[in-house]
């Protein structure tokens, strides 16, 4: 036990989710591998991982990809400490690189209201990259209120609150290895 709630259950297991990242990654490889240029000094294709919650999937999926990819972060708020978004999303921290001429992968650790990507996505596509496209481990359909659909999923899963695997309640689960659920 962290924090002052108790996990109910293990939604999705350690293996679970390593099985699933590396299924993720060779897709990515496969779709990209025409869009990379193997003459470019630095790579044309970009994660962006957005923190925190991304970290663990992030670390594991970025090495499931077998392509020059380069790495970036930003940092947003829709949540501060509360357990619903707020609607209002404030960028923490921006992209070190430009987005401009580069295929960018966003990686999100899930996908609840859309309201938060919807933002992201907005916003990096008036950088003109050269295509975006959007993974998450987790996707949340029935808690969407846009229309944004991640190109790549890890798993659909119900309108559970979930901890683990970098995801949070209060900063505490972080550090779990799987996906469980807690009362909220």
């Amino acid at each position: 036990m962290q924090g002052d709630r108790t996990i109910e259950g293990v939604l999705l297991s350690a293996e679970q989710i390593a099985i699933r990242v590396r299924e993720l990654g060779a897709q990515i490889t496969a779709d990209y591998k025409p869009l990379v240029d193997w003459t470019a000094p630095q790579p044309n294709i970009m994660a962006v991982g957005i923190l925190k919650g991304v970290v663990p999937f992030y670390a594991d999926l970025v090495r499931a990809i077998d392509l020059p990819i380069a790495f970036d972060f930003m940092a947003v708020s829709s949540y501060g400490a509360a357990t619903a978004t707020s609607g209002t999303v404030r960028i923490l921290k921006d992209l070190d690189k430009a987005a401009e001429d580069r295929h960018l992968l966003v990686v999100e650790d899930i996908v609840d209201t859309g309201l938060t990507l919807s933002y992201l996505k907005e916003n990096l596509l008036r950088r003109n990259p050269l295509s975006l496209k959007i993974v998450t481990l987790l996707n949340k359909p029935e808690r969407r209120k846009t229309s944004i659909t991640p190109d790549y999923n890890g798993f659909e899963i119900p309108d559970v609150f979930v901890v683990g695997y970098g995801l949070d309640c209060g900063e505490n689960y972080r550090n779990l290895p799987y996906i469980g659920i807690i009362r909220t």
